[in-house]
């Protein structure tokens, strides 16, 4: 919905904009990014993640339909042996020339202890939320995306946005591993404990976590709010939204001078379907005003600003896993960084600054979330809560930025990297912001002493 008002503004922008629009947009509507090719020399088939910028070709690929299977398998598979899930992550997490191991076939929910389910990891997130309301319970949170496996949101410290809420790891009570010898650990915070500690989080190092015993809540009805406003007030208002809803978080918009909030309460009101998606729209529209204006900031902002300023609030009511993932079909490539709450405003303002003053290329939002604390070693929440701040590029545009402009913003504001997301550190650096790293490392050690988990990129990560 857009005033006569704006739609002036906006028509003005594009008339004084008309004689150098062409020279513009011809360097910013990139082509399709080239594909490696379906099959290496050897005739392996290439495997590669989602925005397309991790692949591989794995010399065998695994997809056990149970335990017993995996187990075996584990035992006599060729290294490095790397599970996969939905291939979200954008870091080099999965790439093997080794053995493939999928958990598609292990899905679902294995039983029940009281209110806690005991679920496949193999099961997609989107596929769970279901599952459970058919019990009448449900996670009490999602991530922005839930095409996830649970064993990859696990692994990498997948979130949702809630200042009371743990991030999908911080809800496992208990869990079964099977190690790279083909062995099979229990573990929990009375058995196995520091073996519980180090495998919530750890991006399949230590071995395959084949079922997690999840808390659920009941599975109540939420309200979903959307709004937008200017981004100097979401800033002043965060903390208190953070306080005051279930669920908060809100997108800055570069080049607009707006964001977009989003809530999420409990009620008991009747249910009002979600309604169409107007992300994707919203994005084309941010990408077409880049590739019109992106030469003349102050043109840009007045045309975004008029656009956004004027759109019109969202309203739905339904069970929590309808509404809180939203559909991404817009590739992208990100990076996110979890920062001690006192920086997240703070550093999230330095990165709209230096976007805005340095690369005019970018139009994705950029997402601000609060997660609650959680005692697992690697957990970026480990130890106090933490605010997200994550940056998207589109998939077609160069993101090499997101480690020479906005990682040292974001390293500078204390920031631990969320292990799924692009990010630059190793070990040297990462064993500064995590207390339980060298417990980490030698529970490692001990479950699998021929490095048969770890990849070249993990071998880096962990120092091997």
């Amino acid at each position: 919905m857009i005033s006569r008002r704006n739609a002036l503004i906006a028509g003005g922008a594009g008339v004084v904009a008309v004689g150098a629009a062409g020279v513009y947009q011809a360097g910013h509507d990139k082509a399709e990014p080239p594909a490696p090719p379906s099959l290496d020399a050897q005739g392996h088939l290439l495997w590669r993640n989602w925005s397309g910028v991790q692949h591989a070709y794995p010399a065998s690929r695994a997809a056990p339909a149970s335990e017993a299977e995996l187990a075996a398998l584990m035992a006599k598979a060729q290294a490095p042996i790397r599970a996969v899930g939905a291939g979200h992550s954008f870091t080099g997490l999965v790439p093997t020339d080794g053995t493939l191991v999928s958990l598609d076939r292990l899905t679902g929910i294995a039983g029940w202890e009281g209110d806690e389910a005991r679920v496949w990891t193999g099961t997609r997130l989107g596929a769970l939320g279901p599952a459970l309301a058919e019990h009448g319970r449900a996670m009490a949170n999602l991530p922005d995306i839930n095409k996830q496996s649970l064993g990859g949101a696990m692994g990498t410290g997948t979130h949702g946005a809630g200042k009371t809420l743990r991030a999908i790891h911080g809800d496992a009570t208990a869990l079964r591993l099977v190690t790279a010898a083909g062995k099979v650990i229990e573990a929990d915070a009375q058995r196995n404990a520091e073996i519980f500690n180090a495998a919530r989080v750890s991006m399949g190092s230590l071995g395959v976590i084949s079922q997690a015993r999840l808390r659920t809540t009941a599975n109540r009805r939420l309200h979903r709010r959307v709004w937008a406003e200017d981004f100097e007030a979401a800033c002043d208002q965060a903390e208190g939204r953070w306080a005051q809803h279930r669920n908060f978080e809100f997108y800055a918009i570069p080049f607009t001078g707006m964001a977009a909030n989003i809530s999420h309460d409990e009620t008991d009101a009747p249910a009002i379907a979600r309604g169409p998606d107007t992300d994707t729209g919203i994005l084309e529209i941010l990408r077409k005003i880049r590739n019109l204006l992106g030469f003349s900031t102050p043109l840009r902002k007045a045309l975004g600003h008029a656009l956004i300023s004027t759109a019109k609030p969202e309203e739905a009511i339904d069970e929590g896993w309808k509404l809180l993932s939203t559909e991404r079909p817009v590739r992208f490539n990100e990076m996110e960084y979890h920062l001690p709450v006192e920086t997240q405003i703070p550093a999230l303002k330095e990165v709209v600054a230096a976007i805005e003053a340095h690369r005019p290329d970018v139009f994705f939002p950029i997402e601000v979330r609060r997660i609650a604390a959680d005692d697992a070693w690697l957990s970026p929440f480990q130890g106090a809560p933490r605010g997200s701040v994550a940056i998207h590029a589109y998939y077609k545009d160069d993101y090499a930025f997101l480690f020479t402009l906005i990682e040292p913003i974001l390293r500078r504001h204390g920031g631990r990297p969320h292990w799924g997301k692009l990010h630059s550190l190793k070990a040297a650096e990462l064993s500064a912001l995590y207390p339980n790293w060298k417990d980490f490392l030698e529970v490692r050690r001990e479950l699998d002493p021929e490095g048969r988990m770890l990849n070249p990129y993990m071998k880096a990560l962990f120092g091997v």
